[in-house]
């Protein structure tokens, strides 16, 4: 007598245990990293009498590493136990601050920004071992609701995170704030110490470093869905970078407000990303199915925001649009790491996040850079009219996509890995 086999569901996510733990050791670092930043900032501002310079330096470092470690540090990712990967990364956090704390003993207050260089620096190593967690460990009709969740608790601390850290700076001061931070790294390491253990492949175990590196890139550019992603990564970076230092001359050319109001329209903002998330939470089965209409639909709606944005002088309107634009932005991040989570084979999940990631960060600091002189050869206008049209750009990319209708996407890898008779199909 035979009997017919249906396949089995997955218990819900809050009972997955990487989930839980990978979630918990989030919400802790996260409490860290703003304690950490408010804490550094306004540190530097009071021993500095509030020096611009110096404190532009705790953004470089927090930025330049990006450029320098994240590749490396997704193809170490790949090659490493992701286990032993997070936990030494909360860990060494833990202890370079406890060796801060002894320079500013010693009067060598100047060592904070090593803080934010070695916080910057581990990042880049256990980030991506927490994208291959969910990979190896989360069920995939799941992984869409567990990133919402993740990024959801991101949003939460852009509106909270300010708040709490601050609270701690004043109550506690320069010293105590880095103890506590110390007590969350090592909270964090300890909780991670339930995550279960995963070894390298073979094919990992065989190659050098250098191997990996070159594989990386080769991955990415065989893939064709990989390749437009890099362009809309880059693009949003640029688009974001344009506008991100003008936002106050909005408040003041066409609203008529005074700077200070601008803290309200990036609370606005972040309460849009923390909606975004939780829409898209609400959502993550759906969205999977449509996946490449809602890329383009939620880049076109971000494009026609940033308009609108320039072109009111009504100060509900700009609110709106900037709830939007953050509703946007979360609910397009989230569907772009399900994706990139989804498609990149598990070997590959560091290395392409390494690749990718700085492509956004780059954009930024280009178009940062380029902000200033936009709007001074031109206008205000003509310059988000500029960084709009990046994004409909990015949104006509996004057609590109396209979808396996037959292999799974997570079996894809490069055609190092496959027999002379095998031939690599696009993700």
């Amino acid at each position: 007598m035979s009997h017919s086999s249906t396949p089995s569901t997955p218990p819900p996510l809050w009972q997955n245990r990487v989930f839980q733990i990978v979630a918990f050791a989030d919400l802790l670092q996260q409490l860290a990293i703003w304690t950490r930043n408010i804490a550094l900032l306004f540190y530097v501002m009071e021993m500095t009498d509030n020096n611009p310079v110096a404190v532009s330096l705790l953004t470089m470092f927090e930025y330049l590493p990006i450029f320098i470690f994240s590749f490396i540090g997704g193809t170490f990712a790949d090659r490493w136990n992701p286990k032993k990967t997070v936990i030494a990364g909360d860990t060494l956090s833990a202890v370079s601050i406890g060796v801060i704390v002894l320079c500013m003993m010693s009067g060598l207050w100047q060592a904070v920004f090593v803080a934010t260089i070695v916080s910057a620096v581990v990042s880049q190593f256990s980030q991506p071992s927490s994208a291959i967690l969910f990979k190896k460990h989360v069920p995939e009709e799941q992984v869409g609701l567990a990133v919402s969740i993740t990024q959801g608790l991101m949003s939460l601390f852009v509106i909270v995170g300010p708040i709490i850290g601050t609270s701690i700076y004043t109550t506690l001061g320069i010293r105590y704030s880095l103890f506590m931070l110390i007590g969350l790294f090592l909270l964090a390491a300890l909780i991670q110490l339930g995550l279960p253990s995963s070894e390298r492949s073979a094919d990992l175990a065989r190659s050098t470093v250098v191997q990996d590196m070159v594989e990386g890139f080769r991955y990415v550019k065989r893939n064709r869905n990989l390749v437009v992603i890099a362009a809309i990564f880059t693009l949003l970076g640029l688009a974001v970078g344009i506008i991100q230092p003008l936002d106050v001359y909005i408040l003041i050319e066409r609203l008529g407000l005074n700077k200070e109001n601008l803290q309200w329209f990036y609370a606005v903002s972040g309460i849009g990303m923390l909606l975004g998330g939780l829409l898209a939470a609400a959502l993550s089965s759906r969205i999977q199915r449509f996946a490449k209409t809602v890329m383009f639909l939620g880049l076109f709606i971000l494009a026609v925001s940033i308009v609108f944005e320039v072109l009111s002088r009504w100060v509900l309107v700009t609110a709106s649009m900037r709830f939007f634009v953050g509703v946007t932005e979360a609910f397009l991040q989230i569907v772009l790491s399900t994706f990139m989570i989804k498609l990149v084979h598990a070997d590959y999940v560091g290395r392409t996040n390494g690749i990718l990631a700085p492509l956004t960060t780059g954009g930024v600091l280009i178009g940062s850079g380029a902000a200033g002189l936009l709007m001074s050869s031109t206008s205000l206008m003509t310059t988000f009219f500029i960084s709009a049209a990046l994004v409909a750009a990015a949104a006509c990319i996004s057609l590109q996509l396209s979808f396996p209708s037959g292999q799974n996407a997570n079996e894809l890898k490069t055609d190092a890995g496959l027999s002379k008779k095998e031939s690599l199909p696009n993700v």
